[in-house]
């Protein structure tokens, strides 16, 4: 057929010209009206006060209002299950971390979603370290000195955590596996009672939080004999990393942003430039280093090969430890 001017075209093609892919579409009309920020974890922790700070910059950002919605259970199972059915147009999002992105594609046998297939990552976040802190009984000020004695009583030392499986107590198994010790782990049901077991002398280190165990340090309470970030860490400059006497240790907390699998790339897009924006704040930055974190920021792409390499990082240090699948 031809039109006026003479030119030959097809009505058959228009559809394909004119017609919006269902990616393109939603990208056009994004943002939401709304946005669910999923938090995998209850009200007061790390990840739900990350989670509200990036809610209130983001929003600005977007010009839409963010509502965090805490759904801790599992491990973080449930809240990143809600999330990966929730629909691909990004107005469902999560803080997702170590635990439900990474450690429990390792630790559990079976699970309701697939981190590396079920999420399209947005960016990371920030990183959290965990800090080596001993009783003040215990005849170690530095770590050099902590292996020669574990070393010399094989057994006898103890070191608490939150629970099997989690991030503090994987920071251990580490420690132990590459400086060849037998520290003799002690499970707890959350941080708290895994401290105080520690300030009381009921067990002889632990791994954690640097920002929650920093008052205890301050206090002479318990000893800090250094920080499990490859580096020192602003928060606590004056403790060494762990790796100037152990090279090639690390194992640090770390926390995202994902969407549904299937989230068009546009719109992932627009989500990563909006934290990054946020992170390129002074006050934001300041903000989060008071909380004990680096921020980071990332492409989607790097977030996604950063998932996959802690994976096998996780799984090689669960494997080591003997830890047992569930």
């Amino acid at each position: 057929m031809r039109g006026a001017t003479g030119t030959s075209f097809s009505l058959l093609a228009l559809p394909v010209v004119l017609a919006l892919s269902p990616g393109d579409a939603q990208a056009q009309t994004y943002p939401c009206k709304s946005v669910r920020f999923i938090v995998p974890a209850a009200p007061g922790g790390t990840t739900d006060i990350m989670a509200r700070e990036l809610a209130q910059k983001m929003g600005e950002s977007l010009g839409v209002q963010f509502l965090v919605d805490n759904r801790a259970g599992a491990a973080g199972i449930i809240g990143t299950d809600l999330l990966v059915k929730s629909a691909p147009d990004g107005c469902t999002i999560i803080m997702g971390n170590i635990g439900p992105n990474a450690i429990n594609a390792s630790l559990y046998r079976k699970l309701p979603y697939d981190p590396i297939k079920d999420l399209a990552p947005v960016s990371q976040v920030i990183s959290v370290t965990n800090v080596l802190a001993v009783h003040p009984s215990i005849p170690a000020r530095n770590v050099k000195e902590l292996v020669a004695l574990a070393k010399s009583r094989p057994g006898e030392l103890t070191f608490s955590s939150p629970g099997t499986g989690q991030s503090p107590h994987l920071s251990g198994e580490l420690f132990k596996a590459m400086t060849g010790t037998n520290i003799v782990h002690i499970p707890y049901k959350g941080s708290f009672p895994a401290m105080m077991d520690l300030v009381g002398g009921q067990v002889s280190m632990m791994f954690d939080n640097l920002p929650t165990a920093i008052p205890h340090i301050r206090t002479g309470r318990i000893r800090a004999l250094g920080v499990t970030s490859a580096k020192r860490t602003q928060l606590a400059p004056e403790l060494p990393a762990i790796a100037e006497t152990v090279p090639g240790y690390e194992w640090t907390g770390w926390y995202g942003l994902a969407a549904p699998a299937g989230t068009p790339r546009e719109i992932v897009a627009r989500l990563n430039a909006a934290q990054n924006d946020m992170l390129k704040n002074a006050a934001t930055r300041e903000r989060l280093a008071e909380l004990g974190a680096d921020a980071i920021g990332s492409t989607p792409p790097e977030y996604a090969e950063h998932i996959r390499r802690q994976i096998e990082k996780i799984r090689q240090t669960i494997k080591l430890a003997g830890i047992k699948l569930e």
